[in-house]
């Protein structure tokens, strides 16, 4: 009979928790212990493939994923389908996924997680806006690492982005061709953040295709994050400075929820009086009054790209760095398009998709 985890636990007089720590090499365990399961594995002969192959490759089997406390707490319903989608894609490999969060600020700032200290991962996915020390320091001990909606300025390490400024270039475009807006605000937050740079870099392109002047009052960025809270103090602002604005492009959807909340709080109507557009599609966006005209992205694609290209890495050491740019849609609901004009209530939030020209993942090689 097959030897089990609890054998191996009897023979080395320890419970099936410390076992599973030695064999994942997920936790501390004394040196004394280590050696106790390990001899009790092999006395019994108990191999389970993963196990075998950590003993053959000397890998451990696992992989950190990262991200920001700050990323973590205000953007949660984003990246929570980033890290979902590099977890499912994970067990198709056999790997376990180990999440921690780090300081962007401070004195912690660019501290290693336990994990890298320990070197229990072979390798790393960092999500979102990641203090570049850190992944510079990962990157001095040869770690294997991918980048999620983030890159580094004049590194040309291997990412996954999406097409931030097309993507609100062409949200952009449709406010002026399909309904004539051309006092347009764009609102954001954390402006260091080289996708929110993307996207206000996209915003203005989207005014230049038309021929209308760019108005730096009507650029709200100054906010530290892409929040309700953030989008909803900008607009106050710019209601109170009596800017002139029918429509505005937002960094995220918690940012056009914020926006819709100062619009309606100063009794304009959505999106009769402005219309507003969002970024990301979180499941609220669907749910919100009236519903959000917004750019998906495919965030649980991303996290399964990054997964798989982070095993290429694993797998193949040397292998060139690779960008990766994934298309976005732009879904039409009513903050842009207005009601439908239909007797069922099922159609009401009827949505629209326009793909970008071409919608397929690039791939280019740095």
């Amino acid at each position: 009979m097959q030897a089990t985890i609890k054998d191996v636990a009897r023979r080395a007089g320890v419970s099936v928790s410390t076992v599973s720590l030695v064999i994942n090499n997920s936790g501390p365990v004394s040196p004394e212990t280590r050696q106790k399961v390990l001899r009790a594995i092999e006395e019994l002969g108990y191999h389970p493939r993963r196990f075998a192959r950590s003993l053959a490759s000397k890998r451990t089997g696992n992989i950190g994923f990262i991200l920001t406390s700050d990323h973590f707490s205000r953007a949660e319903p984003f990246y929570t389908k980033i890290f979902l989608g590099s977890e499912f894609e994970a067990r198709n490999y056999d790997y376990y996924i180990l999440l921690t969060t780090v300081e962007k600020r401070g004195k912690n700032a660019g501290q290693l997680p336990r994990f890298l200290l320990e070197r229990n991962v072979d390798g790393v996915i960092f999500a979102g806006y990641v203090p570049v020390p850190l992944v510079e320091r990962v990157y001095e001990l040869g770690v294997p690492f991918v980048l999620v909606d983030f890159l580094v300025k004049d590194r040309p390490f291997s990412c996954i982005v999406m097409d931030n400024d097309q993507a609100v270039r062409r949200a952009v475009g449709h406010l002026v061709a399909e309904h004539g807006h051309r006092r347009i605000a764009f609102v954001a937050g954390e402006i260091g953040h080289p996708s929110i740079r993307a996207r206000l870099e996209g915003y203005r392109k989207g005014l230049e295709d038309f021929g209308i002047p760019r108005d730096a009052r009507l650029e709200r960025t100054e906010e530290p994050h892409c929040s309700m809270d953030g989008g909803y103090r900008a607009t106050r602002r710019m209601l109170e400075e009596k800017l002139e604005f029918t429509a505005v492009v937002t960094a995220n959807d918690a940012t056009a929820f914020g926006v819709m909340r100062a619009l309606k709080e100063a009794g304009l109507r959505i999106p009769e009086d402005v219309a507003v557009v969002g970024f990301d599609d979180i499941d609220a966006a669907s749910q919100v009054d009236p519903t959000l005209t917004t750019l998906r992205v495919p965030k649980e694609e991303m996290g399964a790209l990054a997964l798989r290209r982070l095993v290429e890495v694993i797998e193949r050491p040397g292998l060139a760095f690779e960008r990766t740019v994934v298309p976005t849609e732009l879904v039409l609901r009513e903050s842009c398009c207005g009601r439908a004009r239909a007797p069922k209530l099922m159609d009401l939030t009827k949505e629209k998709i326009i793909l970008p020209e071409g919608g397929d993942v690039d791939n280019t090689q740095a």
